[in-house]
């Protein structure tokens, strides 16, 4: 399973969004480093269209995709020089796919800490340039007199990346927003740089900001140039909202005019940032929302479900989910030709639904 790391200075709200995330119970305090280890938890993905299609056939059971959240010991200014839990946070966050940067947007005389989300954000990017300037020194030179003892022009390509990455560094860009081409950027994936990975902001808000949560939100996605989604979230009150039973969660959200919350959307927002999507199969016995990676075909699709089903594959019966909800089920979809057989080359789409064709 993919994984999501959360990152933010002390009392950013870091845990408290992870445990409104996976529904965990990590310790929450208002002081610095209540979090001293790494957390890991799952994060369901709500998806209407499973339980559309769990309704449509009945389901008795009902499984919903999710993604790994992990919750990383805070990073104070220093912590690339080893500062606060330095070591600990930069190793937390060199495990994980994709970043979620968590930036404290509300002032709490009773919870100190930074209150300027763009300040954090300035904090949290230093530190990670620095940390990755430092994993690059010398190893330019390094691949350049590899590559002339063994006369290796990837080599001298991979030293190149690492130069252009070394120059954006410097000047204080952290490579998610430093533009460099795909090709280099995948040069450098051996060096597993924290600036390298995709990322995704929660600005925090205090209670009274989330009327307000667009024009504070809008600084912070001006400052990450485009590089990541950015979201307004009161995180308290969604951590609250999470410990209750669905329709008392459901009343107080609502109750506070937030709908159904941000966190659905956080969610979703967190599993395309990983490049991850789901299809579906459905049936009396269960509905399954099954995860792949973006741009995966029929067959490998297939082994999601079992390795004997991409092994022996042959065909998969393909339909959208909306549209089977529309015809009304899979045997009046069956019976009226809507059904697409698909063959190896297919690409799978998110939010088609399958059915495997395959002999072992």
């Amino acid at each position: 399973m993919e994984r999501l790391g959360l990152v933010g200075l002390p009392n950013s709200g870091k845990s408290s969004l992870f445990n409104a995330l996976t529904g965990g119970h990590v310790p929450v305090a208002p002081h610095a480093f209540s979090t001293t280890d790494t957390t890991v938890g799952v994060a369901p993905l709500p998806d209407p269209r499973l339980d559309a299609l769990a309704e449509l056939s009945h389901s008795k059971k009902i499984v919903h995709a999710g993604v790994e959240v992990v919750d990383i010991a805070g990073l104070v200014a220093g912590s690339a020089t080893g500062e606060g839990m330095g070591n600990r946070f930069l190793a937390g966050i060199r495990e994980v796919d994709a970043v979620l940067l968590v930036l404290r947007s509300f002032a709490d005389d009773e919870v100190p800490g930074e209150s300027d989300p763009i300040g954090a954000l300035e904090t949290l990017e230093l530190e990670l340039v620095m940390a990755d300037a430092a994993s690059l020194e010398n190893q330019a030179d390094k691949r350049r007199k590899q590559a002339r003892l063994k006369a290796d022009k990837n080599l001298g390509a991979e030293a190149d990346a690492i130069d252009a990455a070394m120059a954006k560094l410097q000047a204080g860009v952290p490579l998610y927003r430093a533009g460099l081409p795909a090709a280099q950027r995948a040069l450098l994936a051996g060096s597993f740089l924290l600036t390298d990975k995709p990322v995704l902001a929660v600005v925090n808000l205090g209670e009274d900001q989330v009327e307000h949560a667009d024009a504070i939100v809008a600084p912070v996605a001006e400052s990450l140039g485009g590089a990541g989604q950015v979201l307004g979230v009161c995180v308290q009150l969604e951590a609250e909202a999470a410990q209750l039973p669905g329709p008392e969660r459901d009343e107080l959200l609502e109750g506070l005019g937030l709908g159904q919350g941000v966190l659905p959307r956080l969610a979703r927002a967190a599993f395309e940032l990983l490049g991850l999507r789901t299809f579906l199969t459905t049936g009396d016995k269960e509905s399954r929302a099954w995860i792949f990676r973006a741009g995966a075909k029929a067959p490998e699709c297939a082994g999601v479900i079992h390795s004997d089903l991409q092994r022996g594959f042959i065909r998969a019966e393909v339909i959208h989910w909306d549209e089977l909800v529309e015809i009304g089920g899979w045997p009046k979809a069956k019976s009226a030709g809507r059904l697409r057989v698909e063959g190896k080359d297919y690409e799978v789409l998110d939010g088609d639904v399958l059915e495997i064709r395959f002999n072992v």
